[in-house]
C-alpha cells in the first residue's frame, strides 16, 4: 500500500499559471489524509512561499513534505531536518559568476518573503541589464547574508540559450553546490548542497514515519523532480513532464492541466482503505 504521497507542485498538483492550488486539489489531499495517508508536497520553493502556492488557511495540507528540494523537512507541522549550503561553496560561486554575464546570485529567507537580496560584485550590471525578477525595493549587496543560507537561486537576465552552459560551468566550477532547473523554460537555477535533493527529503520523511521506499509514492514533472523519483520504487510522472522524467518514472498519469494529479490522490485514499495498491500502478 502507499502511505505516503508526495507531489511537486508547479505543474505537477498546481497547472502552470493557475497558482494557488485549486480547491479540487486542495480537496484530493485532505482525502487522502483523512484515509490514513501522510500527504504533502516536495518542492524547490521555500515554505514562505506555501500561502501564496497554495492559498491561505492550507497549512494541514502542506505540514508534511520536504521544502527547497529537500533542504527543509517537515512532518506533522514540525521541522525535522534543516540543510544550509555550505558557505564556502556560495562564496566561491560570487567569484565564478563574476565571469558569467546575465546570471545572477539571490538569496533568500526560507521563512520570510521579507530578505530577499541579490549578492553580486557588478551591482551596476545587474541594474543595467536586470533579470525579471529585479525590483528596486531588492537590496543588492557585495556581501552574503551573515546568517546560514538555506535557499538560494540562480536568475538569467541572458537569452535562454545560455542557461544550461551557465548551469554546466557552474556545476564543474563549484564543488560544493548543485544547480538545477526548478521546472521547463523558466529562467531560475535551484542550488543545492551537493549530494542533496528532493530524493533525501523523501527518503527522510519516510524513515521518520517508519515506512519502507515502496509504500512512498512521488509525482513530478521537471528536472529538479528526477532524484525523487529515483529514491521510491513508485515514482509517477503526469503527462505533460519533461522527455527526461517520463523516461525515468514508473508509472504515468493524465496532463496536470487536466486534474490526473487530484484523481490520482483520491485513488490512493481507495486504495489505502482497501488495502491494495492504486489502479494506475499496476503492470499493463
Amino acid at each position: 500500500m502507499i502511505k505516503l504521497a508526495l507531489t511537486d507542485l508547479d505543474d505537477t498538483l498546481i497547472p502552470a499559471g493557475t497558482a494557488p492550488a485549486s480547491d479540487r486539489a486542495l480537496a484530493a489531499m485532505r482525502t487522502a489524509m483523512a484515509a490514513g495517508v501522510h500527504c504533502g508536497p516536495v518542492t524547490g520553493r521555500a515554505p514562505s512561499l506555501l500561502p501564496w502556492l497554495m492559498g491561505e488557511g492550507t497549512e494541514d495540507c502542506w505540514a508534511t513534505g520536504a521544502f527547497a528540494n529537500g533542504q527543509i523537512v517537515r512532518l506533522d507541522g514540525r521541522t525535522i531536518r534543516e540543510v544550509p549550503l555550505p558557505r564556502e561553496g556560495l562564496e566561491r560561486l560570487v567569484e565564478v559568476l563574476d565571469g558569467i554575464d546575465g546570471a545572477w546570485l539571490m538569496t533568500h529567507d526560507a521563512w520570510s518573503t521579507d530578505y530577499s537580496r541579490f549578492v553580486t560584485t557588478r551591482p551596476d550590471a545587474l541594474r543595467a541589464a536586470p533579470p525579471e525578477r529585479y525590483r528596486p525595493d531588492i537590496p543588492v549587496s557585495r556581501e552574503l547574508p551573515e546568517t546560514e543560507v538555506v535557499k538560494a537561486n540562480i536568475v538569467f537576465s541572458c537569452e535562454p540559450e545560455g542557461w544550461t552552459p551557465a548551469r554546466d560551468a557552474l556545476n564543474d566550477a563549484v564543488s560544493e553546490l548543485d544547480f538545477v532547473f526548478p521546472g521547463q523554460g523558466v529562467p531560475v537555477l535551484d542550488i543545492t548542497p551537493r549530494g542533496w535533493d528532493k530524493g533525501k527529503g523523501v527518503l527522510c520523511l519516510a524513515e521518520a514515519l517508519g515506512i519502507g521506499p515502496d509504500e512512498v509514492a512521488v509525482f513530478g514533472d521537471s528536472q529538479n523532480d528526477l532524484s525523487m523519483l529515483a529514491a521510491v520504487p513508485n515514482s509517477v510522472a503526469v503527462a505533460n513532464a519533461t522527455p527526461e522524467v517520463r523516461a525515468a518514472a514508473r508509472w504515468h498519469i493524465g496532463a496536470s492541466a487536466d486534474g490526473a494529479l487530484p484523481d490520482a490522490l483520491e485513488e490512493i485514499a481507495r486504495a489505502f482503505a482497501e488495502a491494495r495498491m492504486p489502479s494506475f500502478m499496476t503492470e499493463a
